[in-house]
């Protein structure tokens, strides 16, 4: 039989019902703890668990001095998943674009090292080099370089390259991607960097680099991707712990 819902947890979703409606947008400043006791008939302090949760969860924001604020829509990073931007910015009510920077072939012995190694590429694997600046409502938010074998996607242009390239190699070129191993590091971005994604240099970032595999663990891509740390979160939900088994400093 179903635990009945506590008042607490009742509460927070009442809440959250009005954070779905029109009256509080992203940005707005949300009921204070007097409001919402007197509003909902119950105590301060139990309002102020009910805000405290809502913080926590990122749905609000606390400023000090100035109260709780709805928060802005961020871009989640999915930890477990290889999800397009394109659906993670339009989930978060953004408008995703693509500006191409760069998109050319070279063989591999003109790539950079750890990419012809990530990609098992000998010197004469053609490769194609992409670069680009992926957006939400017009604002730059990641910045990304890769390589990708072009045998497996020989007619790519930039035209591919300005929507989701996982819709590109599984609906177009017909490939089957099994997964990707990466790791995630905190970075102060470059001057370069800082100018492509408008923002000061040595702000700090999240650097992703990954490997991307077809099925029977072929390498596909290799990337550097730079994710601004103040419009993308990285989550992940974690089960409860198993044995005496050592930490592991891996993200996925």
């Amino acid at each position: 039989m179903a635990r009945a819902a506590s008042f607490h947890e009742q509460l927070i979703e009442k809440l959250r019902k009005l954070l779905r409606g029109r009256q509080f947008v992203p940005g707005t400043k949300f009921l204070t703890e007097r409001e919402i006791a007197e509003r909902f008939d119950t105590s301060r302090p139990t309002a102020n668990k009910a805000l405290s949760s809502l913080v926590s969860t990122g749905l609000l924001e606390f400023r000090q001095g100035a109260g709780t604020f709805v928060r802005e829509s961020v871009l989640d990073y999915d930890l477990e998943h290889l999800v397009s931007f394109t659906e993670k910015a339009k989930s978060a009510g953004k408008k995703p674009g693509t500006q191409v920077i760069a998109l050319q072939k070279l063989s591999a012995a003109d790539a950079p090292s750890a990419a012809a190694q990530a990609l098992k590429a000998p010197p004469s694997e053609s490769l194609f080099y992409l670069e680009r600046v992926r957006l939400a409502d017009g604002q730059p938010v990641i910045y990304e370089r890769r390589h990708v074998v072009a045998r497996f996607c020989t007619a790519m242009t930039k035209a591919d390259a300005k929507g989701s390239l996982y819709g590109f190699w599984t609906t177009k070129c017909r490939l089957t991607i099994s997964g990707a191993d990466e790791s995630i590091r905190a970075v102060n971005a470059s001057p370069a960097q800082a100018f492509v994604l408008g923002i000061k240099a040595n702000t700090a970032c999240l650097l992703v680099i990954a490997t991307g595999f077809l099925e029977g663990g072929v390498p596909l891509w290799y990337e550097e991707t730079l994710y601004r740390g103040d419009t993308y979160e990285f989550r992940n939900q974690l089960g409860g712990v198993s044995g005496a088994k050592p930490a592991q400093g891996r993200m996925r």
